[in-house]
Order: structure tokens, then sequence, then C-alpha cells
């Protein structure tokens, strides 16, 4: 099941990624499966969307260094989602089904781009995509999951 071109929306977690400690397995794993998908954007390989919410919740990132590093991957996107009142309207109902407001409101604005897939390094994410898998408009893949896929 070779994935053919491709729109991905990525969670912050994912960009933040490499910024983090990574002394454990999993997070260097998913650390390279992030510059790997970074290379394959580059490349034309999948397309990536971005949001006013990936843009607001990176700008209260305390680090300006990580800040900017991450602003810099956004300018890989060809567009940019805007967010409307009805999408937090349909944050609202996501927020009601256990995901918090931030992470509703990112699988809506990927929803709204009509990504094909929401990736995120979040587990409780993926567990409530999982549980509550009617109600969300979006694949949502753990980052090493999606990358798995692509090898199949």
């Amino acid at each position: 099941m070779k994935i053919k071109y491709t729109k991905l929306y990525l969670d912050l977690c994912v960009y933040n990624r490499p910024f983090d400690f990574q002394g454990y397995d999993r997070i260097a794993l998913e650390s390279n499966a992030f510059i790997y998908l970074l290379e394959k954007i580059e490349k034309g390989n999948y397309s990536l969307a971005v949001s006013d919410a990936l843009f607001f919740e990176n700008n209260k990132n305390p680090n300006d260094q990580k800040k900017r590093y991450i602003f810099s991957y956004f300018k890989l996107a060809e567009e940019n989602i805007k967010i409307d009142v009805i999408d937090v309207a349909r944050a609202k109902e996501l927020v009601k089904s256990g995901f918090n407001e931030m992470d509703a409101l990112h699988i809506v604005m990927a929803e709204k781009s009509k990504a094909d897939y929401f990736i995120t390094c979040d587990d409780k994410i993926v567990k409530l995509y999982r549980k509550h898998i009617d109600l969300i408009r979006i694949k949502i893949l753990n980052i090493l999951e999606f990358i798995a896929l692509e090898a199949i």
C-alpha cells in the first residue's frame, strides 16, 4: 500500500520533536521520521498544510530559537488554513469527546485543509481518534505509523 502524493497536516508536537531530549529511542525515531518527511515535502512527494492554529500555538513557545526554526518549517506549506467561527464550533464538538481545545482545533484545521493525514506524536490524540473514528473526518496516525505505511 505505497502512499501516493499525499497532503499532510502535522501536529505541532511533530515540529517540536527534534528539539526534545533525544536519549529515548522513540523520540529519536520520531525526530528522524520528521526530518525524513521534511525532505519528502521539499522534493514534492508530499504537500503540507499549516493553519492559523499552528502559528498561534508556536507563537507561545518561550524559546525564540525553536520558535523561529518551526516557523521556517511552516514556509514549506502550500497552504495556510484560516480559522472561521464554524471551525471553532466543530472544535467544541471534538472537545466533548475528550480532545483538548488546541488538539481539537488542529484536527478541524486538518479536516478543513482536506489533508489525507493528520500526523502526531501524541498518543492521547491517536487513542481518542480510534475511540471516536466515526466523528473524525481525517485519518490520524502517529508519525512512525505513517512512515511504516510508506514502506508497505
